[in-house]
């Protein structure tokens, strides 16, 4: 899925775009299948109809740092397709302006007005460190192309105090160093997007940015409240070095490039926010981070799968004659709040091969249409 950290950023994304490739960089080179491109895993799942359709699992991460990993199979399924559908509109204004009305809170608010007195203050000590810092974080790539750190935190954070808890809660998560490095290039769902208009690709999307975007909004206040506050603290501690990230952005990318759908950290990212369950939290705390656990599992990943699975059903009927390409997100990073829409683990019905007790959005498509899907790992049946 586009996750809402990501789109939060997406205003920014589209003008920061690239002049210049980069390198593939430190995690994608650690790939021990580096230089044997044939030998690679592929996130491409085929829909075995005539003509065939495609599934591609997208990373949210600049498209130059995974690109030169992508199995040629993907590539010439993206190149053959006739319809190409994404997510989200990616390329249409409307996708900006709904995405930032859906943010906002209410006419006349301020988060001042709602927050705590003191998660307040936390909030603008740790937005007024990212301001400070964001010189040093930027890299000479970013400078050269004319980038400025205050251009860039207006484009990622400004009127942040007029954004609902939770948006503001996702846009600290990605207000990091490793983020503010990656802007200037386009995320691999935006880079598709933008080859199938330059091909002249028939372009659609699967959803509305109201719905990705109205189930963050139905958190109720204790619980943005308590998802703020534990993202602060993190990112407290992160300052003072008293926590480190178990795994990063960095690994999420080589176990991408490497196509390796069982490492364990894709089993952290099945849910829209980053995980607040720990041992370490009180009785009534770990409650609350079961909660919204829960409820986006339940909205963002269940439902979802079934209503997005149900419209790519459609249109499959609707154009039998056509092959389609569908890149929805597979993976998104760590920390960086997201979800693996086709990732979303389950109870029931364990797949071979996969993280246990994973359950996809093939699965859903291949028991709605009753056409096998097939990927480089197995058959969906």
């Amino acid at each position: 899925m586009v996750h809402p950290g990501w789109l939060c950023l997406l205003q920014g994304s589209l003008l920061l775009l690239p002049t210049a490739r980069q390198s593939p960089g430190p995690a994608a080179a650690a790939c021990p299948l580096r230089g044997r491109q044939n030998k690679l895993n592929s996130f491409l799942w085929t829909i075995k109809r005539d003509p065939p359709s495609y599934f591609f699992g997208t990373i949210h991460v600049p498209y130059t740092r995974v690109w030169d990993f992508i199995p040629e199979n993907s590539k010439k399924a993206f190149q053959q397709s006739h319809i190409v559908y994404f997510e989200l509109d990616l390329t249409d204004p409307y996708t900006i302006s709904a995405l930032t009305s859906c943010q906002l809170l209410p006419q006349g608010k301020n988060l001042q007005d709602v927050l705590p007195r003191d998660i307040y203050r936390r909030l603008k000590r740790h937005l007024e460190y990212v301001k400070l810092m964001m010189p040093s974080w930027m890299t000479p790539d970013q400078r050269g192309k004319g980038l400025y750190a205050d251009y860039l935190f207006n484009a990622i954070a400004g009127n942040w105090e007029r954004k609902r808890p939770v948006w503001v809660m996702l846009m600290v998560n990605s207000l990091t160093e490793a983020d503010i490095k990656s802007r200037g290039v386009p995320v691999l769902d935006l880079y598709l997007a933008q080859e199938a208009e330059r091909l002249r690709k028939q372009t659609g999307a699967v959803e509305k940015v109201e719905e990705q975007c109205h189930p963050l909004n139905g958190l109720n206040f204790s619980q943005v409240v308590f998802a703020l506050n534990q993202t602060l603290l993190q990112q407290e501690s992160l300052r003072a070095g008293s926590f480190q990230i178990p795994y990063t952005t960095e690994d999420l990318i080589k176990h991408y490039s490497c196509g390796d759908l069982s490492s364990i950290i894709f089993s952290h990212d099945t849910s829209q926010v980053p995980s607040f369950i720990n041992a370490t939290l009180p009785a009534h705390e770990r409650i609350t981070a079961q909660e919204i656990d829960s409820y986006f599992r339940q909205e963002l990943i269940y439902k979802r799968n079934q209503r997005m699975g149900r419209r790519v059903k459609d249109l499959l009927e609707e154009y039998p004659d056509k092959s389609f390409f569908f890149a929805f997100g597979a993976v998104l990073p760590s920390l960086l709040p997201g979800s693996a829409s086709l990732m979303a683990t389950s109870q029931s019905n364990p797949s071979p091969g996969a993280v246990d007790g994973v359950v996809t959005l093939m699965q859903t498509l291949a028991e709605l249409t009753g056409f096998p899907v097939l990927s480089s790992f197995w058959y969906w049946l």
